[in-house]
């Protein structure tokens, strides 16, 4: 095993990941501020500083011992981690039920602007001579391309506490709304099942590759 090129996967690694995992945080502090809910202002979560949402479990832990068994061939696991979740009171959202639609939405919707621009950064760099930054850029803008994809499509499953669950809720009329919340409970749980039973592999790895292709067709990177 060389611990050397290990270390340097994580390094190259740690950029995109702490920035893909907080700033999604970030964005539903945002976006519940905008639809008229000021507690996570209040507590002073809404902030684009990473160090405020970094949760060394969920962010840090979790992230990089993934790395370590993929890159020690133990075998192709989804990369994903967690935030501290920004607190969001959805009852003083100025219209909770259609309101909670754009806030969950927010979290995903930034991991496709952040998949856009490390795909622009890596569009960039590939028209640079190489160089010694060169190789590690790239490697970094990949990586910041797929955790970004990764995390938007993990989270956009309609399963809450999910954004996906939070969407559905939104969406669906009030009669089925309310059951579905209920589960909640179970969300997690649920999640991982699907993960240590691999289903959740073949959910994901589809829907993350269309996006990737798409990606790669947008920006010329094919």
């Amino acid at each position: 095993m060389d611990i050397g090129a290990l270390i340097q996967t994580i390094t190259i690694s740690a950029l995109p990941i702490i920035f893909a995992i907080t700033l999604h945080e970030a964005a539903h502090g945002y976006a519940a501020l905008h639809f008229g809910d000021k507690t996570a202002w209040a507590m002073g979560r809404i902030s684009l500083n990473p160090l405020r949402h970094i949760d060394p479990v969920g962010t840090l832990l979790v992230p990089g011992a993934i790395l370590a068994l993929s890159y020690l061939a133990v075998g192709n696991a989804i990369l994903f981690g967690w935030a501290k979740p920004v607190p969001v009171n959805f009852g003083r959202l100025r219209n909770p039920k259609r309101d909670m639609l754009w806030v969950a939405a927010a979290g995903p919707g930034v991991n496709l602007l952040m998949a856009f621009g490390w795909a622009l950064l890596l569009k960039l760099v590939m028209t640079l001579p190489d160089g010694m930054y060169t190789l590690p850029l790239v490697k970094m803008s990949v990586v910041g391309i797929n955790i970004n994809l990764v995390l938007m499509v993990l989270n956009l499953l309609p399963l809450p506490p999910l954004d996906g669950g939070r969407i559905a809720v939104s969406l669906l009329p009030y009669r089925l709304a309310v059951p579905f919340s209920r589960l909640e409970r179970w969300g997690f749980p649920i999640l991982l099942l699907l993960l240590f039973t691999h289903t959740l592999d073949l959910i994901l790895w589809p829907v993350i590759d269309v996006f990737r292709r798409l990606i790669l067709i947008l920006f010329q990177l094919a």
